[in-house]
C-alpha cells in the first residue's frame, strides 16, 4: 500500500548506497471480531460494555442515501456529513442497536483530537539548503510548495504576512479569518515557513493553506480534522498542496485499517500529499518510566511520515543531541507497526506566537520576544518536531517537484542520523538531516556536515505494508547506485523475513527473554545495540497509556 521506492520520474538522481542486509518483521493480521457486532473503536466498546447512556458522535461509513437510511432506523441525529460517511449522534441503545446492525461494518468514536507540542534550521542543515552552497543544489527555501496546516488556526504575525493562501474553518465557530485563539497553530506555521530574521522557518519561502480544526480550548474533533485533510486533497491543485502537518492527535482506539483518521490519511498519500504527523508525547509517566507503544493516531499509519522529539540542548551540533524523554515510542498499539520513522529538534523551540491565545496568556513565561503580532513563544514536543519535517520536506519538494510522497519518505529517512542511545522504537531511521537529502538526491555527497561537524548517515529506510514492517540498511559505497524505476524489492530481491510467531500484541510481554539482544540482529556490526532492548523497566499497559488524563497532559514539556 504504501511503496518506498522512488518513482521514474526521478530515475536519473544517483543513489551512492548500497544494500547490505534487509529484514522484514512479519506481523500477524489480528483476527476478526465474531460476526454479531460491528468492528468498533475501543472507546465505543469500552462505553456499551459500562452501559454509558449518554449522548456520543459515533463516526460510520457509507453514502449520503445510507446514511439517512440508518438516521431514520435508529433515530440518530446526522450531525456532520464527511466524504465517505458522516458523524451520527446517538445514544447509549442506539449504539449498541447501530453495533448489532447487518448494514454496519464498523464504528468509530468522534473522540477529540489535541495539539502535541521547540532547535534550529542548522541544526537540520536548512540554513545550507537556503544558501545554495549545497553541492549540484541550487538554493531553496520551499518557494512553490503549499504546506496545509491542520491546526488551531494561524495568526496575524508579521513572520506569515502574505503567505496565508487559504483560512478554511472546521470547527464550526463563528471565528474571525486570521485568528488563532488556542495558540498552537500560529507556532507550528512559524517553524515551517516563518520568515523572521531571528527565528526563521525550515522553508520560508512556503506558503500555508490554514485549515483550522482545533478550538480555543486546544481540542477538536476526528471528524473536523477528517474534513479538512479531505479538503486540502479536493484543492490540492488550486493551492498547490504538497504537504499536510498533522501536529495533533488523539489515543489509538482501533487498528489503522479501521480508523477513519487513519483512512483519510491514506487518501491524501493515495493522491499524492505527503502526510507529517506528531507521534505524540507519551514517551514517560508522570513519575518518570519510559512507556511503550504511545504513538497516537492518525501517527500509527503506514502512510503517514511519523515524527518523534530530540533535544538538541539549544546547540546546532549533533553530538550532544539525546532524545526527548517525552517523545513516544513505537511500535504502534494493536497493529504493532514501527514508528516513528525519523526524529527531529522539538525541545525550547521559539517561533510566531498567536497574541492574547489561550496558550499566549496561561504561559506569559514561554513568551521571549516582541509584542501583538510580532511576538514570539517557547514550545517543545513533537508538535514542533513535525513542523520541522513539513518544512523539510517543502524545501526537498522545491528541489525536485516531481518527488512522490514515498520519495521524500524515503530520502528523509535514509539521509537521517542515528541518534546515541536509541534504537528503532524511539528514533527511527534516525534524525533529521535536510542538507544531505538534498545533495542525495541531486546525485552528490551522501552525508553533509552540521555545525562543522561530521554527520554520518544511519542508511535506514522503514517500508510498511498491511501486514509488516520492512526495514533496510544501506551504507555508503564508492560504486553509484542509480535508481532506475525499479521498486525496492527487484532491486534488493533477498530479504530475511520473521515468521508469524514473532508477533507484536497486547499479549506480548516484553523482555530480554523475547529477541530484542545482541545474540539475534541488533548488534554494532547492524546499527543498533541494545539500546532496543525491551525489558520491564519499560511499561505496555492500557490503563496507563490510553487514560486521558495522562495523554493530553504536560503539553508544554521542557526536557
Amino acid at each position: 500500500m504504501v511503496k518506498p521506492s522512488l518513482s521514474r520520474g526521478v530515475a536519473r538522481g544517483v543513489l551512492a548506497l548500497s544494500a547490505l542486509a534487509v529484514f522484514g518483521i512479519a506481523i500477524a493480521v489480528p483476527a476478526e471480531a465474531g460476526p454479531k457486532r460491528a468492528r468498533m473503536s475501543r472507546d465505543l466498546a469500552q462505553r456499551i460494555a459500562a452501559g454509558d447512556g449518554s449522548t456520543t458522535g459515533v463516526i460510520v461509513a457509507g453514502t449520503p442515501e445510507e446514511i439517512q437510511t440508518l438516521a431514520l432506523r435508529y433515530g440518530a441525529r446526522i450531525a456532520k456529513h464527511l466524504r465517505n460517511g458522516a458523524v451520527l449522534e446517538v445514544t447509549g441503545g442506539q449504539l449498541d442497536a447501530l453495533s448489532q446492525d447487518p448494514d454496519v461494518a464498523h464504528l468509530s468514536g468522534d473522540v477529540p483530537v489535541r495539539r502535541m507540542m521547540a532547535a534550529t534550521t542548522a541544526a537540520i542543515g536548512a540554513d545550507q539548503a537556503w544558501r545554495g552552497v549545497l553541492e549540484g543544489v541550487a538554493g531553496v527555501t520551499g518557494r512553490g510548495v503549499g504546506v496545509a496546516i491542520i491546526d488551531s488556526g494561524v495568526a496575524v504575525h508579521r513572520d506569515l504576512a502574505g503567505r496565508i493562501v487559504a483560512d478554511v474553518d472546521f470547527t464550526g465557530s463563528t471565528g474571525r479569518a486570521g485568528a488563532d485563539g488556542y495558540g498552537h497553530g500560529t507556532h507550528v506555521a512559524g517553524i515551517i515557513a516563518g520568515s523572521g530574521t531571528s527565528y526563521a522557518g525550515v522553508a520560508p519561502g512556503a506558503h500555508i493553506v490554514n485549515l483550522r480544526a482545533i478550538g480555543a480550548d486546544g481540542t477538536g474533533t476526528t471528524s473536523s480534522v477528517i474534513a479538512a485533510i479531505d479538503w486540502a486533497v479536493e484543492h490540492r491543485a488550486r493551492y498547490d498542496i504538497r504537504v499536510i502537518n498533522l501536529s495533533l492527535g488523539h489515543p489509538v482506539f482501533e487498528s489503522w485499517r479501521d480508523d477513519p483518521l487513519c483512512q483519510a490519511v491514506q487518501r491524501a498519500y493515495d493522491a499524492g500529499l505527503l502526510v507529517v504527523a506528531a507521534a505524540g508525547n507519551l514517551g514517560k509517566t508522570e513519575d518518570g518510566r519510559p512507556v511503550v507503544g504511545g504513538i497516537v493516531s492518525p501517527g500509527n499509519s503506514p502512510a503517514a511520515l511519523t515524527v518523534g522529539a530530540i533535544n538538541t540542548r539549544g546547540t546546532a551540533q549533533r553530538s550532544d543531541d539525546v532524545m526527548a524523554t517525552y517523545s513516544s515510542r513505537g511500535p504502534t498499539a494493536i497493529d504493532g507497526v514501527i514508528k516513528p520513522e525519523v526524529v527531529a529538534p522539538g525541545n525550547r523551540l521559539v517561533s510566531a506566537a498567536a497574541f492574547n491565545s489561550t496558550l499566549a496568556q496561561s504561559h506569559p513565561d514561554r513568551v521571549v520576544a516582541g509584542y501583538g503580532a510580532t511576538s514570539y513563544m517557547e514550545m517543545s514536543g513533537t508538535s514542533m518536531s513535525a513542523a520541522v519535517v513539513s518544512g523539510a520536506a517543502a524545501l526537498l519538494l522545491e528541489s525536485r517537484p516531481e518527488l512522490a510522497p514515498a520519495d521524500v519518505k524515503l530520502l528523509l529517512q535514509l539521509t537521517s542520523s542515528r541518534v546515541p542511545g536509541a534504537g528503532l522504537i524511539e528514533a527511527g531511521a534516525g534524525s533529521l538531516n535536510v542538507a544531505a537529502a538534498l545533495t542525495l538526491v541531486e546525485g552528490g555527497a551522501v552525508s553533509a556536515p552540521i555545525a562543522g561537524e561530521a554527520v554520518a548517515i544511519s542508511g535506514l529506510h522503514l517500508e510498511h505494508s498491511d501486514t509488516s514492517t520492512t526495514i533496510r540498511l544501506f551504507s555508503e559505497d564508492n560504486t553509484p547506485v542509480l535508481w532506475t524505476g525499479l521498486s525496492s524489492e527487484e532491486l534488493h530481491p533477498n530479504s530475511l523475513v520473521w515468521t508469524n510467531s514473532l508477533v507484536w500484541t497486547n499479549s506480548l510481554v516484553w523482555t530480554n527473554s523475547l529477541v530484542w539482544t545482541n545474540s539475534l540482529v541488533w548488534t554494532n556490526s547492524l546499527v543498533w545495540t541494545n539500546s532496543l532492548v525491551w525489558t520491564n523497566s519499560l511499561v505496555w499497559t492500557n490503563s496507563l497509556v490510553w487514560t486521558n488524563s495522562l495523554v493530553w497532559t504536560n503539553a508544554l514539556i521542557e526536557d
